[in-house]
């Protein structure tokens, strides 16, 4: 399965349709025929009339193979950074917040751009790096208006040190250490993928 946000909202490309669909959702197979996908991401950029789309077919690698030959791909990679009280730190930035990330440079791993992006936005130099932490998919419009969809690789690192430098030039304007209680007073202003990356962060934390 795939979960990509396109202005926002989910698009969910799956094997199978949702077990109880509602009429919040749109479920629709996939005819196989890749130009017909450009009619749910202009209905989805112009609207937010459902909370989520679904399209289903046999081979969902295929149709997410699909969907990508209508967008240039833009990888980025991020952190899920931690201080010692298991707190995450967010950053504020274009009105939103964010978890720290950043394009990943030609010749560089997921892993070297996360590290890196995270030293530069957030000044935090002495951090370890831990495991995988998962993928996040969104699409957007470049300066030239193209479609654009960017992965992001996420990594889960911790840090010692918490005194931050923000990348002013990076429109970052404040940071935060967050629990997921003090969380919940931000995400209303918060991007819905990275809602969803720290719910299952800190599920997995409790569990």
């Amino acid at each position: 399965m795939y979960k990509i946000y396109v202005n926002r909202t989910p698009l969910v490309l799956s094997t199978a349709p949702p077990a109880t669909p509602d009429t919040s959702q749109l479920v629709a197979p996939y005819s196989g025929q890749p130009k017909t996908l450009l009619h749910y991401v202009d209905m989805m950029e112009k609207s937010r009339r459902f909370q989520q789309v679904v399209l289903f077919y046999d081979d969902v690698t295929k149709l997410f193979q699909d969907f990508c030959t209508h967008f240039q791909i833009v990888e980025a990679a991020g952190g899920i950074v931690y201080n010692e009280r298991q707190e995450i730190l967010l950053i504020f930035r274009r009105d939103t917040w964010d978890l720290p990330k950043g394009h990943i440079d030609p010749g560089e791993t997921p892993e070297q751009a996360a590290l890196r992006e995270v030293r530069e936005e957030t000044g935090l130099q002495e951090l370890v790096l831990h495991d995988f932490a998962g993928m996040t998919y969104h699409t957007f419009r470049d300066r030239q208006n193209r479609r654009t969809l960017k992965p992001t690789h996420w990594f889960r690192m911790s840090a010692r040190q918490t005194t931050l430098c923000l990348q002013a030039e990076e429109d970052i304007e404040q940071a935060a250490w967050v629990t997921s209680e003090s969380f919940a007073q931000l995400r209303s202003n918060a991007f819905e993928s990275v809602s969803e990356l720290l719910t299952q962060e800190w599920t997995r934390i409790k569990t």
